[in-house]
């Protein structure tokens, strides 16, 4: 997938954002989550033990905001327990990536209304305060880049024999802007940076060399490069024909390194099938654009007998 602060104050809907987080609350205690006894040991906890903060500052997050935080992390792989605000990562000299959504929280508060505070005066009694919620939007820093050492989250290594070598081998030999981590994985074109989330995310291991390497392939489509056709929304179709592009660009990868993934959910297929159905030449032409995104990812790398028979039978099939 390549994908081309909100602040409320008193005037907002409080029972709404009441009800919202209760809403959260009530679906985890369903689901047989207790959201204060959060499952650290289990596979899906990247981040170690300890309390959210914000990562300027220093202080603790508190209250519902513990909840709120810590099962974004789990729900997400976050590697660590920092947060920022937009403003406050542009403070530092860095910026939230592009594509990222960030954390609703909240902060709790009591106004007084000034015709109370006149009443109060009046009566010689104090003014009776109304509780409410401010909400604003923060970002972990794994969602951040170009933060100073210190503020960055360090991710623990990924598990030795999770990434196959040769695909650690042309990843690093391609000198892409590679992150791992986070809940999705994309390329963005103007940033030219990929990410992809932890081989420990996906059910089979395996399949994060097939999401790596079709993220790579839409990497090779740059103006400095292949120039392919980026500009696309998701709903586009031309989005749909890069898409298509960068999946077989994986397939051909994965099979001149021996990788052997699973086949890919029919997430794309109705997408592809309507491409497909309305010119019947989109799909040669796409095969042939992924033949030449594979040839160059796979230039990287010093020639192996692998690599020569895809070439030979690329060239064999006019390619």
């Amino acid at each position: 997938m390549y994908q081309p602060h909100h602040r409320a104050g008193v005037g907002r809907d409080r029972t709404n954002l009441y009800q919202e987080i209760t809403d959260k609350i009530i679906a985890e205690l369903a689901a047989g989550r207790v959201p204060w006894v959060q499952p650290w040991g289990a596979a899906s906890a990247r981040a170690p033990l300890g309390m959210p903060k914000n990562a300027a500052t220093q202080r603790r997050y508190s209250g519902i905001n513990v909840l709120i935080l810590w099962r974004t992390v789990i729900d997400r792989g976050f590697s660590g327990q920092s947060w920022l605000t937009f403003r406050q990562a542009l403070g530092f000299g860095g910026h939230v990536r592009k594509g990222e959504r960030g954390t609703t929280v909240v902060y709790a508060d009591r106004f007084v209304r000034s015709e109370e505070r006149l009443r109060a005066e009046r009566d010689g009694d104090e003014p009776e305060a109304i509780p409410f919620l401010k909400r604003f939007t923060v970002f972990n820093t794994d969602q951040c880049q170009d933060l100073p050492p210190e503020l960055a989250t360090s991710s623990p290594p990924v598990p030795e024999g999770l990434i196959l070598p040769q695909a650690e081998a042309l990843i690093a030999a391609t000198r892409a802007d590679f992150r791992i981590g986070g809940d999705r994985a994309f390329y963005v074109p103007s940033d030219d940076c990929i990410q992809v989330p932890r081989p420990e995310a996906y059910f089979e291991p395996i399949n994060w060399h097939r999401t790596a390497l079709h993220e790579l392939g839409h990497w090779t489509g740059h103006p400095s490069r292949l120039a392919r056709d980026l500009s696309g929304n998701s709903a586009s179709n031309s989005y749909g024909k890069e898409e298509l592009v960068a999946e077989m660009a994986s397939a051909f990868v994965c099979a001149s390194l021996g990788i052997v993934p699973t086949v890919r959910h029919a997430d794309y297929l109705g997408a592809w099938l309507d491409i497909l159905r309305e010119d019947n030449r989109a799909i040669i032409r796409a095969a042939s654009a992924a033949s030449k995104a594979a040839d160059y990812l796979l230039a990287f790398l010093p020639a192996t007998a692998a690599t020569e028979e895809l070439a030979t039978g690329m060239v064999a099939q006019g390619r």
